[in-house]
């Protein structure tokens, strides 16, 4: 079986849901704290490749040094921001999460589910007591409907 990968950041309460909604489908995944083990160049454009999207996707604003980078400017080229995400991981916005059925950004966090191989094995409510999961298991609870066009390229 391929293992489970989610770039996490504990201090984020979206990456916190996400990873307990992994460990709830009963799978014990790769963390790689991003922070402290950032994603070289080459790591980073296999993720943006299997993510299907460009590194501005990816791109965090909230809390990082992307306004005194004027990363909003369109003059910077994808090489330019995986540069940039290089130097500054929190650049990364987080969880990314890497399964076998495909990769994705999972924010809200409960969009981990489409790409998570194992079902749900019980109910499961995020950090502020938001139902995500019911009893038996099953998203029937969930904040927002899976969103078509997400940043997330899933295999059929």
């Amino acid at each position: 079986m391929t293992p489970i990968t989610i770039y996490h950041n504990p201090a984020c309460g979206t990456s916190r849901n996400t990873l307990a909604l992994i460990r709830n489908s009963g799978v014990e995944p790769i963390v790689i704290e991003y922070l402290k083990t950032p994603p070289d160049k080459a790591q980073l454009q296999q993720l943006l490749q299997a993510m299907g999207t460009g590194a501005r996707a990816l791109l965090r604003q909230k809390g990082t040094p992307y306004d005194e980078l004027g990363l909003s400017d369109p003059k910077w080229t994808e090489v330019e921001l995986m540069d940039f995400m290089v130097q500054h991981p929190i650049l990364m916005n987080r969880p990314v999460v890497v399964t076998p059925i495909g990769t994705r950004l999972c924010r809200p966090s409960e969009l981990v589910l489409d790409i998570l191989p194992d079902p749900q094995l019980g109910a499961f409510a995020k950090e502020d007591g938001e139902l995500v999961v019911d009893a038996q298991g099953k998203p029937g609870a969930r904040a927002k409907p899976p969103n078509p066009a997400s940043n997330a390229r899933v295999s059929a």
